[in-house]
Formats: structure tokens, sequence, C-alpha cells
């Protein structure tokens, strides 16, 4: 199960306590939003796209939408989302629990700037009534990202 991995993967910085499993879903903004008890634009929510046919992450504010123009500039390719089915083949972690903890070795993750409003966030922890809350600092450390990119729309 997804969520024993990011717990292990938490558990080498202590923090593996930090997560929060919930008795509902919270494997949609709107849902994680009433497990934590926060507005929904603090999850993060963490989109899998296909480039050149390498699986990449991109974690962005639960308002924010992909900016198809924005993508393409930054990607030199069309916005591919990784097929339903085969997101936890390529990512390590099903739809619902995508996150970018614990995750398959060539997956790059990106951070969309529209998460940097916040003191913390939520993003998942791996399944479907997971999150955990970090501050940005902490995202950038455990996430383990590429770099900061500015793709999202409609939330500013």
């Amino acid at each position: 199960m997804a969520i024993e991995k990011v717990k292990e993967y938490f558990k080498q910085f202590n923090m593996e306590k930090r997560i929060l499993e919930f008795p509902t879903s919270s494997e949609t903004v709107e849902l994680a939003a009433i497990a934590v008890g926060c507005e929904p634009k603090q999850i993060t929510k963490t989109m899998s796209f296909l480039v050149e046919e390498k699986p990449i992450l991109i974690a962005m504010a639960g308002d924010a939408r992909i900016s198809n123009p924005k993508f393409r500039e930054k990607f030199n390719t069309k916005a591919k989302m990784i097929p339903f089915e085969q997101v936890e083949e390529y990512i390590g972690h099903a739809v619902g629990g995508v996150c970018p903890f614990a995750i398959k070795e060539n997956v790059n993750v990106y951070l969309d700037v529209s998460l940097k409003r916040f003191k913390t966030i939520f993003p998942a922890a791996g399944s479907g009534n997971s999150a955990i809350e970090l501050t940005i600092p902490e995202m950038e450390k455990y996430s383990n990202y590429v770099e900061w990119i500015d793709i999202a729309k409609d939330w500013e």
C-alpha cells in the first residue's frame, strides 16, 4: 500500500507521525479540505503528466488549474495527463493519493508558484484518505523538487 511507503519515507526524517489519516475519503480537493478542516485552495493537488513519454508530477494549489499555453511554453509539448489506469504504474501511487513522496525514481517533481502564498499546505500522503501538513520549505525539502514553475491559472 502506497501510504505505507510514504510513512516509511517520512520515518527517516522522524515525520511519519505528522501524516493524517481520515475515516472518510480525501481523494478530491473538496473532500480533502473537509477532512483536513481548511480551505480547498490550501490542499495541494499533485497532477501527473507525460513529457516525451517521461512521467512528471506538478504540485499546485487546490484552486489552480493547468494553463495549457504555460505548460507548452515550459515543456515544449501539449499537456498530456497520464491515463487514470496507468498512474500507479508510472508514479507509484494511485489516483486520489498521488503525492511527491516515495515515488518512483524516474519521476521529476515541479512545484507551482500557486503554493507559495500559504504558510502551510496539505498534499496527499499516498492514499485516498490521507494528507500531511507541510510548510513551503518542508515541501521543497521532502518532495525533492526540480524547480518552481509558473504553470497554473485561475488562482490569482
